[in-house]
């Protein structure tokens, strides 16, 4: 059990002209002492004590059976138990006088203590059963004159001033402060405070000098009323915030109802009113809340009539309609996404795998930086569509925007609210298009962007497309930042030599080579066949093609990277077929190798093998560009004449390399 009064920190005085009983006069005497916990009892104190501690108890026994005062010292550790030395106690304690005693059930003593004088603790005598302290009396050192006066003065205004700025303690304290004449007393009045820490009371107990003891109090309320006076100016402050915006709520509301009741709403107010809800609604960020909110106000105070508030309506109704903190929940189940992906696509192993390892970092890291994709190949290899089957593997919204001819920044940055007529660029529109802030975002034909002398929208795309600034993309229109780092980009084009450098740089490059013979045959059989069926209104009970048929519709009558020719030529079969069944046939229509002939022709390409014999006047040769290869007979003839090497016919500045380094080989091993 703590010995520490039973009330906390704020004991009051039964008097404040208490007179000393009871004390020796004399040089150091032995004393019982207890040691309290957190507890600094002052002169002129009137405290409850509850005592559990043996020695302690012992103590108070031994001071009630000799009628002698009491020791009360603060220890230095409130959480010690037992005090064997005086240096774990502080130096200055108090004298006092036992005043009554009453033994509880639970062993614990309650006693009510007074306050006598200033004590110091030389030594102990011993230590138990209870403590005997030798102990020296201390007077308070307090010279006359006008310094001492100006102190109590000083002090005592303080206490006035502390006590109507709302101090914890009793009203009164200011009358009584302003009756006492003793100028240390009035000093240890100031520690009724529970603004004072036991630290504080310790060092006011401490002082003897009643002048430094005073400017200690006076500094000590000198700060309290600065305390005091700062939280009621910030109450103040948060009072009338809340009074102003209750009554403007109030009066709109009143208006309202007014003008209901009159049958005349005014529309200005309506529409004003409607779209300070739908910003609340908004979720917007701060910062672009008050911008909003500063616009709407604005429109307020202009006439109807003004053009002006066409402008700013138009303007808030794009900031209210973004979606700020819309996102879609990624399906974040790689198998489930893997399937969907080969579902869509056949081949194309190195984009699936890129796009599940982005998905797998994102189930274990949430802020994750979306990347940004290129996808790089030759028409028909199914680029932009290979964009939409992303989208539905993840769960997300998919949105396209097609840079090919755009010359003007404008339409990636958006035009200045002051021009007529001005709107947010197509990225924004299209997020707002979209509903949410992270959809898949395909800039198609990256490679086919306009730059002239009316502007460069590549430049322009750099924001948009690097990671690192992204999160705060500025529409020239909106002129409040847009977080663009949630949406995933990916840009497709033909060729990379046309995307500026610092474009590429900002982008990751993914090569779409075209497809193989064996992956086209496929392709036509699981997608290209059953859509041109569905678009021609045709079943399975009335046309089949044969793997035959299809293998030799991809070798002579197509020549591309992607498959856009062969689903051409699937389409003129379809129709033909349609026209068949639609004047009565019933019987299924089989395509063999035969039926292609009839229908669509005579083969147009060799399919390119090399000649089983050397031909005379012809040259093998290997063509390579980016939309892919053949094998080429080149006639070639020898004649007389110097040694000089004729090119002829359109063969591009590679072919001619290497029909010049085929005479340097010969030349070189001539012997």
């Amino acid at each position: 059990m703590a010995d520490r009064p039973t009330v906390p920190d704020d004991p009051k005085p039964t008097s404040l002209a208490t007179r000393r009983s009871g004390v020796r006069a004399g040089g150091p005497q032995g004393l019982p002492l207890v040691a309290l916990r957190e507890t600094v009892i002052f002169p002129e104190m009137i405290v409850p004590l509850q005592v559990g501690r043996e020695k302690s108890v012992n103590a108070l026994n031994a001071a009630v059976a000799t009628g002698g005062p009491i020791a009360l010292v603060t220890q230095r550790q409130a959480e010690q138990e037992e005090i064997e030395k005086p240096d774990e106690l502080y130096g200055v304690g108090t004298l006092a006088k036992i005043a009554q005693v009453v033994q509880l059930q639970d062993g614990t003593v309650r006693a009510i203590v007074q306050g006598q004088g200033r004590l110091r603790v030389h030594d102990f005598v011993q230590t138990s059963p209870y403590i005997v302290a030798t102990i020296e009396e201390l007077h308070d050192q307090a010279p006359g004159g006008v310094e001492i006066e100006a102190l109590m003065r000083t002090v005592q205004a303080q206490i006035e001033q502390y006590v109507a700025n709302g101090a914890p303690v009793p009203p009164e304290a200011a009358v009584a402060a302003r009756n006492i004449t003793e100028p240390g007393l009035l000093a240890d009045m100031v520690a009724y405070s529970p603004d004072m820490t036991t630290e504080q009371r310790q060092e006011l107990l401490e002082t003897i000098d009643v002048v430094e003891r005073l400017k200690l109090v006076s500094n000590f309320l000198a700060r309290q009323v600065e305390i005091l006076e700062l939280k009621g100016r910030i109450q103040s402050e948060v009072k009338s915030e809340m009074d102003k915006t209750q009554r403007e709520y109030i009066l709109r509301e009143q208006l309202k109802a007014i003008q209901r009741e009159l049958g005349e709403e005014d529309p200005q107010q309506a529409e004003i009113t409607e779209l300070r809800e739908k910003v609340e609604e908004a979720g917007m960020p701060e910062d672009i809340k008050a911008r909003a909110i500063k616009e709407i106000d604005r429109m307020s105070r202009i006439p109807s009539a003004s053009p002006e508030v066409g402008v700013i309506r138009t303007y808030v109704d794009w900031l209210v309609g973004l979606p700020w903190n819309v996102s879609t929940e990624d399906l974040l189940d790689i198998k489930q996404s893997a399937l969907i992906l080969d579902e869509d696509h056949y081949g194309l192993e190195k984009v699936k795998e890129r796009i599940l390892e982005y998905l797998a970092v994102r189930t274990l890291a949430d802020t994750i930086r979306s990347p940004i994709l290129a996808f790089i190949g030759p028409p028909g290899v199914g680029k932009t569509s290979l964009g939409k089957s992303i989208a539905r593997a993840m769960g997300r919204k998919f949105v396209r925007m097609s840079l090919g001819g755009i010359h003007d920044e404008a339409e990636i940055r958006g035009h200045r609210r002051t021009y007529i007529g001005a709107l947010p660029g197509r990225v924004i529109q299209n997020i707002k298009t979209a509903g949410t802030n992270n959809p898949v975002f395909m800039l198609d034909e990256v490679d086919k962007i306009g730059m002239d002398f009316r502007g460069d929208p590549s430049s322009a795309l750099l924001e948009v497309l690097d990671p690192e600034q992204n999160n705060t993309f500025q529409d020239n229109y909106l002129e409040v930042p847009f977080d663009l780092s949630k949406v995933l980009f990916i840009a497709t084009g033909n060729l990379l030599d046309p995307i500026p450098p610092a474009l590429r740089d900002r982008m990751e490059i993914i090569q779409l080579p075209g497809y193989t013979q064996k992956e086209k045959v496929e392709i036509a059989r699981r997608f290209l066949i059953p859509k041109q069926m569905v678009n021609h209104g045709l079943k399975d009970k009335h046309i089949e093609i044969t793997d035959e048929a299809l293998l030799e519709l991809v070798q002579a009558y197509t020549h591309e990277a992607g498959v856009r020719n062969i689903e051409r030529e699937i389409a003129s079969i379809m129709r033909k077929v349609a026209r068949s069944v639609a004047e009565g046939r019933r019987r299924k229509t089989i395509v063999d190798v035969k039926k292609l002939d009839a229908f669509l022709g005579p083969p147009r390409f060799e399919y390119g093998e090399l000649e089983p014999e050397d031909q005379v006047g012809s040259a093998t040769g290997l063509v390579v560009t980016e939309v892919g290869g053949d094998v080429v007979a080149i006639e070639v003839t020898s004649m007389e004449g110097r040694e000089d090497f004729i090119l002829t016919g359109q063969l591009g500045e590679v072919m001619r390399e290497s029909a010049r380094a085929a005479p340097s080989w010969t030349r070189s091993h001539a012997s």
